[in-house]
């Protein structure tokens, strides 16, 4: 195999800058942004314009076989985000703040250059490329040109891009899937949270209760110790779940004052409850400790609340919306939750304990089926990257035809 840097067997030049006067005449065409530029893929479904005279339009416009480069956002993680265009969209220009690759055909495959550059090897590369300015981590049309990329054959390259194709089909199939089972899921707790659709066999009504009748605080405070190591709960944004955080020695932890906190446990988020985070205690937190802004709930009477069935209703928006009228201040990152208002707030749920308990059941189904699918999704896209790393570097060579 040679070696070659980008520069050499590539046209590579930046995109148009959007300014606020336009030459007059000029004519709306598709504009590609960083935002619609993801690793391996061109968002389309979100069109954006520019007035571009004929003259921009002949320099910029895209042609199928072009890469995309992200310059920078910030983040080195994200600095060099790569896609290729395949001709997506007619009449189509780039902004600044991406670089276009577009590789001579006679000498280097665009499918083998866009996989070399998401490849780990590729992305190891591109950061080492990258630097800093005005604080920002980014890259240079320049510093593009000088990467080194390996070299074999053009029909060996054309081979390595047709398997990795193969992979990265089978990976947007997954991901499909998980998009279509996540809107599948969403549309069963709409229906089954809001008693809209009825699970069969069950005709009682539902009745509305306030939560002071479902449930009650329940403060474990433990006595505190330095020497003691605490395993520290927290909980997710956006109905993201309770979860393990950290083992911490009492010693560093600045604030004294823990709860301990059991399995059913629902947990709220005094300060970061406006986004969402609050949520049950799962079986693997059984035991942990929460700090003392957490306030942790028990069912009152276990004849009217099935805990798991209460923590899906948590994740509906309307229940969001019940802790932000319970919580106050002048700015929703600042805000505080006031749990004595909260208690008298309403929900409506089943009153047969057992139609609550099948809801659950349902919905944990549903949720089981797409964290499969996540991870068999996550198991392909490392094998895909193993064998990247072996056809990129040359350990495992192809057929050519």
């Amino acid at each position: 195999w040679g070696c070659a840097a980008l520069g050499e067997v590539s046209d590579i030049s930046g995109g148009v800058q959007k300014g606020p006067n336009r030459a007059p005449g000029a004519n709306p065409v598709r504009y590609l942004t960083v935002a619609h530029v993801q690793a391996n893929r061109i968002i389309t479904d979100d069109p954006r314009y520019f007035e571009a005279s004929a003259v921009e339009l002949n320099r910029w416009r895209l042609e199928p076989g072009d890469l995309l480069v992200v310059e920078g956002n910030g983040s080195i993680e994200q600095v060099g985000r790569t896609a290729l265009f395949r001709g997506e969209i007619q009449n189509c220009i780039h902004q600044n703040h991406l670089i276009r690759v577009r590789p001579q055909a006679d000498e280097i495959s665009p499918e083998y250059v866009n996989s070399f550059l998401n490849s780990d090897l590729g992305r190891k590369a591109i950061q080492a490329a990258s630097f800093t300015s005005s604080g920002l981590r980014t890259l240079s049309v320049s510093r593009i040109r000088g990467l080194h990329i390996p070299l074999p054959t053009l029909s060996e390259q054309r081979k390595i891009a047709d398997i990795l194709t193969t992979w990265d089909e089978a990976l947007e199939k997954f991901d499909a899937l998980i998009e279509a089972q996540n809107r599948r899921k969403k549309a069963l707790m709409q229906k089954l949270l809001t008693g809209r659709c009825k699970l069969k066999g069950f005709s009682k009504p539902w009745k509305r209760f306030r939560f002071a009748e479902l449930l009650e605080p329940q403060d474990r405070y433990v006595e505190f110790d330095d020497d003691h190591i605490y395993l520290l709960v927290s909980i997710r944004r956006r109905s993201g779940g309770v979860f393990y955080r950290e083992a911490l020695q009492g010693s560093d932890i600045k604030t004294k004052v823990m709860k301990r906190v059991h399995s059913d446990d629902f947990l709220i988020s005094r300060m970061q409850v406006v986004h969402g985070a609050l949520g049950m205690v799962r079986p693997e937190c059984d035991g942990m400790y929460a700090s003392d802004s957490y306030d942790v709930l028990v069912k009152k009477d276990a004849k009217l609340i099935h805990m798991p069935f209460l923590d899906w209703m948590s994740r509906l928006r309307s229940f969001w919306h019940l802790a932000y009228i319970s919580s106050h201040g002048v700015h929703i990152e600042k805000m505080t939750f006031k749990l004595s208002d909260f208690m008298h707030e309403k929900i409506t749920i089943p009153s047969d304990l057992e139609e609550q308990r099948q809801i659950a059941a349902m919905l944990d189904t549903a949720d089981q089926q797409l964290t499969l699918l996540r991870a068999q999704r996550a198991a392909h896209d490392q094998q895909k990257r193993g064998l990247m790393q072996r056809l990129l570097t040359g350990k495992l060579r192809v057929t050519q035809s």
